[in-house]
C-alpha cells in the first residue's frame, strides 16, 4: 500500500513552497491527503498563476490533472469535512506538513482548538505520536509566536522555518523554494535531488525545465 502524507496549506504567504512540495510528493509516488484553508485558496491565486476552483472535488480533479498524478493519488478534503480519515486516530497518516503555516493556525494547533480539519488532523498526529512538520512564514516573530513554537517543539513537532540558505548560490526564485522543500522532504525521509547539500561537490540536481 502506498504511504500517505498529509499536506495542509494555510493563508500565510509562501504558497509556492506548498505547491512544489505537492509536486515532489506526487513524483515520489506517495499518496497525498490535501487540506486547504479558505485564505490559502486566496493566497494561491495572489502568489501564483494557479486559480483553483471553489469546491474540494473540483480542486482535486484540477490538481490531479495539473501534476499528472495517478487516479486517487491526491485526495482533497474540505475545511469542515469531519468525516475525513484525518480526523481520527484510526486514519492517521505517516506525517502531516502544514506549509505554509500561519501564526493563527500555529496558535490553534498549540492549544488543541480543533475548530477545523487542519487543526483536528494536527491534533490527531500529535496524540498518535506521528510526525508533525510546521513551516511558519512570518517575520518578525512576536513573543506569543515563539512561545507557541516552543510549546509545540517540546511535543516533538518539527518547526521548519521557510528560511532558504544561500551557500548554494541560488540563481532563481525556484532554487530558493527548492531549498526549503528539500529540507521538508528530508524530514519526511523522501529521497530527492532538489538542492546541493552542504560540503557536497555534486551539483547534479533535479530542476524542472
Amino acid at each position: 500500500m502506498t504511504e500517505t502524507i498529509a499536506v495542509a496549506i494555510t493563508g500565510a504567504s509562501g504558497a509556492q513552497y506548498a505547491l512544489r512540495l505537492l509536486q515532489c510528493l506526487v513524483e515520489a509516488d506517495l499518496s497525498v491527503a490535501l487540506m486547504l484553508s479558505p485564505p490559502a485558496q486566496v493566497v494561491i491565486g495572489m502568489e501564483t498563476d494557479i486559480s483553483l476552483p471553489g469546491r474540494s472535488a473540483e480542486i482535486q480533479r484540477f490538481l490531479i490533472d495539473h501534476y499528472r498524478a495517478r487516479a486517487g493519488q491526491i485526495r482533497v478534503y474540505g475545511h469542515q469535512e469531519w468525516t475525513a480519515p484525518l480526523a481520527s486516530g484510526s486514519g492517521v497518516p505517516r506525517a502531516i506538513v502544514v506549509c505554509p503555516c500561519s501564526m493563527g493556525s500555529l496558535a490553534a494547533i498549540a492549544c488543541g482548538a480543533s475548530d477545523n480539519l487542519i487543526e483536528r488532523a494536527a491534533d490527531v498526529v500529535l496524540k498518535e505520536h506521528r510526525k508533525l512538520i510546521l513551516v511558519p512564514r512570518e517575520t518578525p516573530y512576536s513573543t506569543i509566536h515563539l512561545e507557541n513554537m516552543l510549546k509545540l517543539a517540546r511535543m516533538g513537532t518539527v518547526i521548519l522555518d521557510a528560511n532558504p540558505g544561500f551557500y548554494q548560490r541560488p540563481a532563481s526564485l525556484d532554487e530558493l523554494v527548492d531549498f526549503v522543500v528539500a529540507r521538508i522532504l528530508d524530514h519526511l525521509e523522501v529521497p530527492h535531488r532538489l538542492a546541493v547539500r552542504w560540503g557536497s561537490t555534486d551539483r547534479n540536481i533535479d530542476r524542472d525545465p
